[in-house]
């Protein structure tokens, strides 16, 4: 049996480009990994967080398998997944993100 996955990757922005970098997520990136129909990609979550002088963003996506966050990321799956226009308004990202296995999920 494959084991669920979940991908953590973290963004940091200014006050100022905050809001224009949460819409291209929310109309753009995100809608357009949605329409890829990776099968096996069970969601994605988006996160703000106002921290002193920058804004955080977390994006959580949830896969059924390994071979499905492959099917969205490639053979190096770790590698971040930041197209060039997201990375104009961010300061910093992570440039690998995390995996974790789904122990338990309620």
């Amino acid at each position: 049996m494959a084991v669920r996955i979940t991908r953590i990757w973290h963004g940091w922005t200014t006050p100022e480009h905050a809001d224009a970098y949460e819409r291209l997520l929310r109309q753009e990136i995100l809608p357009a990994i949605l329409a890829r129909g990776i099968e096996g990609l069970e969601g994605i979550e988006l996160l703000r967080r106002r921290m002193p002088g920058e804004i955080e963003f977390v994006t959580v996506m949830r896969f059924a398998s390994l071979r499905a966050v492959r099917a969205f990321a490639g053979e190096d799956y770790e590698m971040a997944v930041v197209p060039a226009k997201a990375r104009t308004l961010l300061q910093r990202c992570d440039e690998r993100a995390q995996h974790y296995e789904v122990r338990e999920s309620q």
